[in-house]
């Protein structure tokens, strides 16, 4: 039996902080290359013009949550046409389990963006502390003067990068020099205040602080992604066949790996890659820059860690090549992927494409359901809403089809035409009426499809909805 001081080993293991050695290599140029374009697009885009003509904004890309439309490039999406936003998803996520399946967790290690602001985190913080060794000194010395100078100038330039970032994002929702102006002046709204405050918190924490905790315990992709990879996919590992056992160049019958931990080192989630599929990895490549230039400097091939699939590693221990690239890639599960975000993409472009230019929405007025007139002839109310996509304003004519005779008249216009102002969408409240003792006064539902005429092209749409009258 214990004594009562005698206490249960902890099962909280305390973070400890990791510090990526710099590295050179081809995988490195490409990370720095991804990151620039990235961060690029994302700081820049919302400063883009895009004249659209009179009464319509000139951002190229922009959330108008106000006018409730989305606007991208010469693109513009309406309320009613979430389909493309829904189908823009679809396709992200097939396109992710397709590189997961062909080149592993290759999203997660190039343009994830917890990856990319870490990148940018982790160069500031050498540029002011230094490179690895040295940032292991100062993490572990005490406080005095210059450690306190170098986290001062760290954590304020991280600061800025956060504050860029949050307020980068407001942008997209509403001109980014009137906010920039608003901003600057104090009289932004306090939803864009509120906004670039927890932006600005999540980046400098999760860049600054959390780093791969995010990619471990709080991501769920790493969870996901070994449903998308097999023994073909393509994805960052050790030879072992050819790495051990481990031991210094000079030894004799010891394999190529001399345990120099230059892979390790360098890794921004602090594994080793020697121990095989973890799923801590993101496949950045780091390692395999750094196992090359070891390689290099003691005469070795290398490759020692390279993208390969499970399957080519047994091919290697038995001498046999490695298989084509292309038949990794090109197997019937990427072939699937493809083909549906082929699909959805060419029925987005064609949507796109064939989508008219009005729009036509009707509600048939419920309370009353029917109106028996003083002629005894029955009558039926809708809402239809007028959807006029056009810069200028369009004069619609509004008619009806239907097996039986009806007649449509429009509240408040003698004629059966209405002008719907450009870009707007109009109400106008419609009736329709059945002439007494005719068989559509008397069926309980009668099928009718109303019709909207754009007299400017002639484009027709319709919207089929029902006629109620007195039944049995």
């Amino acid at each position: 039996m214990s004594s009562p001081d005698t206490h249960p080993p902890s099962l909280y293991a305390a973070r400890e902080p990791i510090f990526p050695r710099r590295v050179k290599g081809r995988f490195r140029t490409l990370k720095w290359w991804i990151m620039g374009l990235t961060l690029g697009i994302y700081y820049i885009t919302p400063w883009l013009r895009w004249d659209r003509g009179p009464n319509l904004p000139d951002q190229a890309v922009l959330i108008d949550l106000g006018g409730r439309r989305f606007f991208f490039f010469m693109i513009e999406i309406w309320p009613h046409e979430f389909y493309f936003v829904a189908g823009l998803l679809i396709m992200a996520g097939l396109g992710l389990f397709l590189f997961t399946s062909a080149l592993g967790r290759v999203w997660c290690g190039y343009a994830c963006p917890q990856t990319v602001w870490t990148d940018l985190f982790i160069l500031v913080e050498r540029w002011v502390e230094g490179d690895r060794n040295a940032r292991l000194r100062l993490h572990r010395q005490s406080w005095n003067w210059a450690k306190a100078r170098k986290r001062a100038l760290k954590w304020t330039a991280w600061l800025l990068i956060a504050v860029a970032t949050g307020g980068a994002w407001v942008f997209y929702f509403a001109d980014a020099p009137g906010l920039l102006r608003d901003l600057v002046t104090l009289q932004a709204h306090p939803a864009a205040w509120l906004t670039i405050a927890g932006l600005t918190a999540t980046t400098f924490v999760f860049g600054g602080f959390m780093r791969e905790q995010i990619c471990i315990y709080a991501c769920p992709w790493p969870r996901i992604q070994a449903a998308m990879m097999d023994e073909d996919t393509i994805t960052v590992a050790y030879r072992e066949w050819r790495g051990e056992p481990r031991g210094k160049a000079s030894v004799t019958d010891s394999g190529d790996c001399i345990d120099c931990m230059a892979c390790v080192n360098v890794c921004p989630t602090g594994i080793d890659i020697r121990d095989g599929q973890q799923l801590a990895c993101i496949t950045c490549a780091l390692c395999i820059d750094a196992c090359d230039d070891t390689m290099a400097k003691i005469g070795k091939p290398r490759g020692l860690i390279d993208y390969l699939a499970l399957t080519d590693e047994v091919l290697e221990r038995s001498g046999s090549p490695q298989r084509a690239i292309w038949k990794h890639i090109l197997r019937p599960r990427t072939i699937l992927y493809t083909a549906l975000w082929s699909a959805v993409g060419v029925g987005l472009v064609l949507a796109l494409f064939l989508r008219s230019d009005i729009g036509l929405h009707v509600t048939p007025l419920r309370n009353p359901i029917l109106v028996t007139l003083s002629d005894g002839s029955i009558r039926n109310t809708y809402d239809l809403r007028l959807l006029n996509k056009h810069g200028e304003p369009r004069t619609f004519r509004i008619s009806l089809t239907s097996d039986l005779p009806l007649e449509v008249s429009l509240e408040g216009h003698v004629s059966q035409t209405v002008t719907v102002p450009g870009n707007a969408t109009t109400t106008q409240r419609v009736y329709v009426v059945a002439p007494s003792g005719s068989e559509a006064a008397g069926k309980d539902r009668t099928d009718l499809r109303l019709w909207v005429e754009d007299l400017g092209n002639n484009d027709r749409i319709h919207a089929d909805t029902i006629f109620n009258g007195k039944g049995d």
